[in-house]
């Protein structure tokens, strides 16, 4: 498997308006009406997908295997935010994200995200056998 090279600092930006479906009440995280931590990380996970799918030849994908997360501030219905995931390094099929996610101005958490690269359709038989 020929693998892409990935150069430190390629970047990509997801935006999220934030609905009741993605509160930890809906989610089942938590009791408040807030964004709910999985939904932060799911977020931060799209953004690294952003921001290797137009590199990835045919028959590659990537799957997040590691995840750290610091959420560290709250956002209500209805506000907006944003998750930039930029590309720290990249380790042979190991790819390593920061992921800042905002509301504003306002840091709403911090992420690292751990991708590897694989042959998707070899994945894709390894989990259904």
């Amino acid at each position: 498997m020929e693998l892409p090279e990935f150069p430190p600092g390629l970047s990509a930006r997801v935006e999220l308006t934030v609905t009741d479906a993605d509160t930890a009440q809906a989610l089942g995280s938590g009791d408040v009406p807030v964004l709910a931590t999985p939904r932060v990380l799911a977020l931060a996970e799209a953004a690294t997908v952003a921001a290797t799918a137009r590199h990835l030849p045919g028959g590659l994908t990537t799957v997040g295997v590691r995840a750290e997360i610091s959420h560290l501030a709250p956002t209500p219905v209805g506000r907006q935010v944003h998750a930039l995931a930029t590309l720290g390094k990249a380790e042979g099929r190991k790819l390593h994200f920061e992921v800042v996610v905002r509301q504003g101005e306002t840091l709403v958490a911090e992420v690292l995200v751990e991708r590897m690269m694989l042959d998707r359709q070899r994945f894709i038989e390894k989990a259904i056998s």
